[in-house]
């Protein structure tokens, strides 16, 4: 099936006509798209959102996520054509909002990224395009009067002055009740009388935003209720499963990629375990240390990380045999483990060179009574988690920040690895 290329058509079908390229996703397009497109789009734009995430997760100020938007869609999203590059920006939200329809917390996440999304997009448009979008938007504010401009011109270049602002005042300002726009309330950057904010051209963005959002969050709603009744049903052999797939997508450092080659020895392992390791294999490290002994599951995460961190094949043998030896004797470990070992180094076997399970490998598993391999921010409880945090210096703010992560099941952002294997 064929996708229909017309920048027009598309643009309208969508509600998008004659705001220059930012679409304001009104409606669905009618229109064809290929299985193939359908998933790689919407991969495309989830690398993009999940990328805002990670960055508003890490603090990031205005101006950096700003340049960090701006990137992640030059990467992601953009064509040499612009038809195509709009083909790809409608097709990839109204997939995603299928994909993100179907909880309350998957609806909360997609609209809060969109909403971020389109707010630093807007502000990347020219103010022409900007005026467009308020018209597409119905937005029933028209520029204040110059005699009441006049009225109140100083207390408008007082605030700018507050905000740090050239007290050279902007000349178009709108008169909109304060509730329309919180964010600009809450951080004193309006002046405000009789229940009215006076909103700068340079600040519509709140205004803009604002509908964005609301229009969206009633159109999830509505998705679901379509999703439910009918299209999950329909498409339980098609589409289904890619959508069912996409909201667990994990889109972070792929481990399981060689890099550039790097080695670590024997000696280097205990403090790498505690100023790089990711809790994951400091915990596996910790239990092998403790116990003398790791099941299967555990060997190949831990066995492989070390590898791909760089430990050599005969610093790898000598590390296993040093702990295992303790609890099974060298003679034991020599016939029972060492094949193993040599096996994932392809030194055996088929001979395949094994790379790193990959974050999602491991948050994927399943670890039984005497396991530790997995993800500890999936698979430990609240309190053992806590404890694990604690051990390793995280504390306060920070603590809270990872357990809220993995209250909302972000599992890859709240583990954060500094060593890459």
């Amino acid at each position: 099936m064929e996708i229909v290329r017309s920048h027009r058509q598309l643009a309208a079908a969508a509600g998008g006509g004659g705001a220059g390229a930012l679409p304001t996703y009104r409606a669905a397009p009618q229109l064809e798209v290929r299985l193939e497109e359908f998933e790689l789009f919407a991969i495309d734009r989830l690398r993009v959102l999940k990328g805002i995430s990670d960055g508003l997760s890490r603090g990031k100020r205005p101006e950096e996520m700003e340049k960090l938007v701006s990137e992640l869609w030059k990467t992601h999203m953009r064509h040499q054509d612009p038809a195509e590059t709009l083909n790809k920006d409608i097709i990839s939200h109204f997939v995603l909002r299928l994909v993100y329809c179907r909880t309350e917390e998957l609806r909360k996440w997609f609209l809060s990224m969109e909403t971020t999304l389109f707010r630093y997009r807007f502000r990347l448009e020219s103010p022409e395009s900007q005026r467009m979008l308020m018209i597409e938007f119905q937005l029933p504010y028209k520029a204040l009067p110059h005699s009441e401009f006049e009225v109140v011109k100083d207390k408008l270049s007082q605030v700018a002055r507050s905000i740090g602002q050239s007290a050279n005042v902007e000349s178009v300002f709108f008169k909109v009740p304060f509730e329309e726009v919180p964010d600009l309330v809450a951080s004193r950057r309006v002046f405000l009388s009789k229940g009215y904010a006076y909103v700068a051209m340079s600040q519509v963005v709140s205004l803009v935003v604002t509908q964005f959002r609301c229009n969206i969050s009633k159109a999830l709603v509505l998705t679901n209720r379509k999703w439910t009744a009918t299209i999950k049903e329909q498409e339980k052999d098609r589409l289904t499963p890619i959508v069912e797939a996409l909201s667990n997508a994990y889109f972070g450092p792929d481990y399981s990629q060689p890099k550039d080659a790097v080695e670590i020895s024997l000696k280097d392992i205990d403090q790498l375990a505690k100023s790089s390791f990711p809790l994951c294999m400091r915990h596996m490290l910790d239990k092998l240390r403790e116990n003398h002994h790791l099941k299967h599951g555990g060997r190949m995460q831990l066995g492989l990380f070390l590898k791909g961190a760089g430990l050599k094949l005969e610093d790898a043998l000598a590390f296993w045999r040093a702990e295992f030896s303790q609890k099974v004797g060298s003679e034991r470990f020599d016939k029972e483990y060492a094949y193993s070992i040599r096996h994932n180094y392809g030194k055996e076997g088929k001979r395949t060179d094994y790379t790193p399970y990959s974050c999602q490998k491991i948050i994927s598993a399943t670890p039984g009574v005497g396991d530790h391999h997995g993800c500890p921010y999936r698979h430990f409880g609240d309190e053992n988690l806590r404890a694990a945090l604690n051990k390793m210096g995280v504390g306060g703010h920070a603590l809270e920040e990872i357990m809220d992560k993995v209250k909302n099941r972000h599992y890859q952002v709240s583990a954060e690895p500094k060593i890459h294997a």
